[in-house]
């Protein structure tokens, strides 16, 4: 039965973290629904450069929780009495930091950093999700809004 409970718990933690990471937020082709129907500035310039970089993944209390979930019912089987009670708090807590770490390794992304020298000269560089490839001397929009920037071909 406690088997049972852990397979349901580790598959919890699974459906979260990949759930969390089909939200993007990086992409130059992902709108939050409070970005619809604001205006944006629009430059263009070229790119100069493109670098690979890496995107760091969430940390959210998803991965702690789950991965303290089936750490302690795991740890739990461990021993009687006190025994078992001592195992379920060092596997709820061992469970923790692996489920944070397992949490930002599915969510980290592959990402582009786009250096773009604008028509005015200036310079810019922005970081988004690669999921649209970019290459020296090609023409691209920089579109804002509050703060954030994308780049699009």
């Amino acid at each position: 039965m406690e088997r049972v409970n852990l397979m349901k718990a580790l598959l919890l933690v699974l459906a979260a973290a990949a759930l969390a990471g089909c939200a993007s937020r990086e992409s130059s082709n992902v709108y939050k629904s409070s970005e619809a129907q604001r205006e944006q500035t629009v430059r263009f310039g070229t790119v100069e450069s493109v670098r690979e970089v890496q995107i760091q993944g969430q940390r959210s209390q998803v991965g702690t929780v789950g991965g303290g979930v089936v750490g302690g019912i795991a740890g739990s089987t461990v021993g009687h009495g006190r025994g078992s009670a001592v195992g379920a708090v060092l596997g709820g807590i061992a469970g923790g930091v692996a489920g944070t770490a397992i949490e930002e390794g599915v969510t980290r992304k592959t990402g582009l950093e786009i250096t773009v020298k604008l028509d005015n000269g200036d310079l810019r560089a922005i970081v988004q999700e690669a999921d649209t490839p970019f290459k020296p001397g090609q023409r691209v929009r920089l579109v804002s809004s509050g703060g954030v920037t994308r780049v699009t071909p």
